[in-house]
């Protein structure tokens, strides 16, 4: 319905700033409501918590620390939840899966891959932040069984899971669409972009290798990066690792 031929039919004249002006003087403009941010870990569990054990740590060769986090994309009217499993020495994208919800599942299945990818692991260390689906019986069971060294973020700083944070922010900004019609053109979407982002994409903190070729390296990597926080005297000019 248009107000138009109301207006004539009133003989109502009035452009269109004035008349938006004029709605706004008496709150009549339907205001757009903003999309809620989700809130993608939950920490004040009763599950227990561990420790962090890569601080001063630095990798020297894959399958040796991996990290993990959750983010989120927009999918039609809702989100979606991308669990992410990243090689701190490569980069790679070693496990990921695309959930509905924030259920532990979704984490689980991003594990599982890494590991069916990485079938002879050393010592590794996974390292993730204090979210209820990194500290259930289930993920951890599998960690466990796998003799994988469970380490924790201990508050909600994002240097303390730098590179996953920054995994994240690559994939959401530079790789992937800001919104995906429905679940099933997330999911191809997300594919996509991840093998984008292991086989093409190059990175300064790897010596400008992408994560598939550096996943086949071991040694010492040269940065070619600038650090990410600003210096302040109470902060460390990298972040941990």
């Amino acid at each position: 319905m248009t107000l138009g031929p109301f207006m004539a039919q009133h003989q109502i004249v009035v452009g269109r700033d004035a008349f938006f002006d004029l709605l706004s003087e008496r709150n009549l403009l339907v205001r757009k409501r903003k999309r809620r941010k989700p809130i993608t870990t939950f920490s004040d569990h009763w599950m227990r918590k561990y420790p962090n054990l890569i601080e001063g740590f630095y990798p020297t060769a894959p399958n040796q620390l991996w990290v993990s986090d959750i983010t989120y994309i927009i999918v039609g009217d809702g989100f979606a939840y991308l669990s992410l499993i990243t090689d701190a020495y490569s980069r790679k994208i070693v496990g990921f899966y695309l959930s509905k919800d924030l259920s532990a599942e979704g984490c689980i299945r991003a594990l599982e891959m890494a590991l069916n990818n990485n079938p002879v692991l050393g010592r590794l260390i996974h390292h993730s932040d204090r979210g209820s689906q990194y500290c259930c019986s289930d993920y951890v069971k599998i960690l466990k069984n796998n003799f994988i060294k469970i380490s924790m973020t201990q508050n909600g700083d994002p240097r303390e899971n730098a590179i996953a944070e920054r995994v994240n922010g690559i994939l959401k900004d530079e790789l992937l669409d800001k919104l995906h019609l429905n679940y099933n053109e997330a999911v191809r979407n997300v594919s996509i972009a991840i093998s984008i982002y292991n086989h093409q994409r190059p990175h300064g903190s790897i010596d400008y290798l992408t994560p598939i070729e550096a996943h086949f390296m071991s040694g010492k990597l040269k940065r070619r990066w600038k650090n990410y926080y600003s210096k302040k005297k109470d902060m460390k000019l990298e972040p941990t690792f």
